[in-house]
């Protein structure tokens, strides 16, 4: 039994918010200073009434209807996601009621950035298993929420959105190979510390980042776990048609891309137009790259995450 993408979504809430349109929000910034070292031009921000769950809704009844496929059919809803609605219940669950489905194992996994790699890997073992065969795998974030706007380091990167793809048990293999792995000596360089205690928030609860030491630490991680994948498979990085890296930052995707000998005419960038998404990039930049005709089937393509914890992992799949 083997696992492969049946449809693939995605949800952007309201309208792009221009690196000019934070400037005119008070953020101490300049468009040329954002664009020169992230390559990220607009984002896009969750309104008053948007929820992780609503996002997710929307990515993933996009993906089920690619996939010609009905909610209730779902025997499995994995959600990644840093921003969920609720201390509990969890995201999934919420979004399983809001399909429809009634009975499909429902939960979320928390790997931040590297979330929604980490929850196709996961969807992908139960499928394999052969206890599992249609599994519905969302990224989804409202990281603007966490951000602490006076901050200019950090609150340029990110934006809000969700993904999804829906698996499907089949004979041939879809998805190749997959590795993943943590370090959580690293937990320092990426976190927002804050918690819920007795009603009140102890500590900081906004995103805190060292952003030379992330930025080594998710080339050095990005580029070694792709060289995994692809060995594990039996398929050099050249050989692959399309890589879709985590959407942090255009120079660490550039740098990642010359550790792997890839020219970036083969790479996927959508950080200049949604900024970091956390756990929806990768399925956002999947579902781009399938609506505007670059992904087909039977290209070969490698999905690769990084985020806080720290946390890493790619998937090599047949599309």
């Amino acid at each position: 039994m083997h696992a492969r993408i049946a449809g693939v979504g995605a949800c952007l809430p309201g309208s792009p918010v221009g690196n000019g349109d934070l400037v005119r929000r008070g953020v101490d910034t300049t468009d040329e200073w954002i664009a020169a070292r992230t390559g990220i031009r607009a984002r896009h921000l969750a309104g008053e009434g948007d929820t992780t769950s609503g996002l997710a809704f929307e990515a993933s009844r996009r993906a089920l209807d690619a996939a010609g496929m009905a909610a209730s059919e779902l025997d499995l809803i994995v959600v990644a996601t840093t921003t969920p609605d609720f201390i509990f219940p969890g995201t999934a669950c919420l979004l399983q009621g809001r399909l429809g489905n009634v009975g499909a194992m429902a939960f979320d996994v928390q790997a931040v950035c590297g979330g929604f790699v980490y929850a196709l890997i996961v969807a992908e073992k139960f499928i394999r298993s052969g206890s599992h065969k249609k599994a519905l795998v969302v990224g989804a974030d409202i990281v603007s929420r966490i951000l602490d706007w006076r901050d200019r380091a950090t609150c340029v990167l990110f934006g809000d959105g969700a993904g999804a793809v829906v698996l499907g048990a089949a004979d041939s293999p879809g998805i190749l190979s997959s590795a993943a792995h943590a370090d959580g000596s690293w937990h320092g360089i990426l976190a927002a510390a804050g918690q819920a205690r007795g009603g009140r928030i102890v500590g900081d609860p906004f995103v805190r980042m060292d952003g030379q030491a992330v930025f080594k630490l998710a080339v050095r991680a990005l580029s070694e776990i792709a060289s995994e994948c692809c060995e594990s498979a039996g398929i050099p990085p050249s050989g692959i048609d399309w890589l879709i890296p985590h959407q942090a930052n255009v120079r660490i995707i550039e740098s990642t891309a010359k550790k792997l000998g890839l020219t970036m005419d083969k790479v996927v960038v959508t950080v200049d137009h949604h900024g970091n998404t956390s756990a929806a990039s990768v399925p956002l930049a999947l579902d781009a790259a399938i609506r505007d005709g670059r992904v087909r089937r039977g290209q070969k393509i490698l999905l690769e995450g990084v985020g806080a914890g720290v946390t890493w992992g790619a998937v090599l799949l047949e599309f």
